[in-house]
């Protein structure tokens, strides 16, 4: 009797087939969290209060990037997260994530970024057309995940391309959080290259409520969070308003 291969076949037809052709599925990601960056844990929370009229509560500590922070939950695995650097932690041998070492990051909260959940990092990672950094571990506590940080900290298309991030299965934040009774209806980009943050979407598999419309060549880009409120809609970002049936 022929021995048998791994593949069901025998060995001396398995020496004549040819070799297999590895098999590549485009990864999916959907929107993960919204990021708030600010010169101080105090000051960011105070403005997603007034902005949102529900505050945060406590997070943790990245004890490798020397950053602490809070949460807001905004739906079923979806956040507001408001980060800063720690003043009690001793500075990390590298610059911090989300640009927190940049100038701007220390002048004022703003909403700087978004992070998209992806089934296969690695994967994202290599499709995008734009470089969204390394793949690094992370951990806060006892929680542990992958998620991609450029060596310079700096934000992809100044926060417009996503920050990729990869939970371990059957994990994630928003499961422990308080409900707030917010909700991320949905986030606008703008960008004077849009074209490249819909590539860098299309490449990783995004799927979700995120559009991203044209700027003129030189403006600043920036994100506009429209997020329902226990006191009614409710806009955070560039054009924060209070409650805006229009919006």
């Amino acid at each position: 009797m022929a021995l048998l291969c791994r593949q069901g076949l025998s060995c001396a037809a398995a020496e004549k087939a040819p070799p297999a052709r590895p098999t590549h599925c485009m990864p999916r990601s959907h929107l993960d969290h919204i990021v708030i960056t600010a010169p101080s844990l105090a000051v960011g929370v105070e403005y997603a209060r007034r902005a949102l009229g529900v505050a945060p509560q406590i997070g943790g500590e990245h004890p490798r990037m020397g950053t602490h922070n809070y949460f807001l939950k905004l739906g079923e695995k979806v956040y507001l997260e408001v980060i800063s650097v720690n003043p009690s932690a001793p500075p990390p041998d590298r610059p911090r994530w989300f640009g927190l070492d940049e100038t701007d990051s220390n002048r004022a909260p703003r909403l700087a970024t978004w992070i998209a959940r992806t089934d296969d990092i690695q994967a994202a990672v290599d499709a995008s057309p734009v470089s969204l950094g390394n793949v690094e571990p992370m951990s806060r506590g006892q929680l542990n995940w992958l998620i991609t940080i450029p060596k310079d900290g700096s934000l992809p298309l100044q926060g417009l391309a996503p920050t990729l991030i990869q939970w371990p299965p059957g994990t994630h934040p928003a499961n422990t959080l308080q409900d707030s009774g917010c909700s991320l209806i949905r986030l606008e980009g703008f960008h004077p290259q849009a074209g490249k943050v819909s590539g860098v979407l299309e490449s990783i598999g995004f799927q979700g409520n995120f559009s991203v419309s044209p700027l003129p060549p030189g403006e600043r880009p920036y994100l506009v969070a429209h997020i329902q409120t226990p006191a009614g809609l409710r806009r955070l970002g560039a054009r924060d308003a209070s409650n805006d049936p229009h919006a």
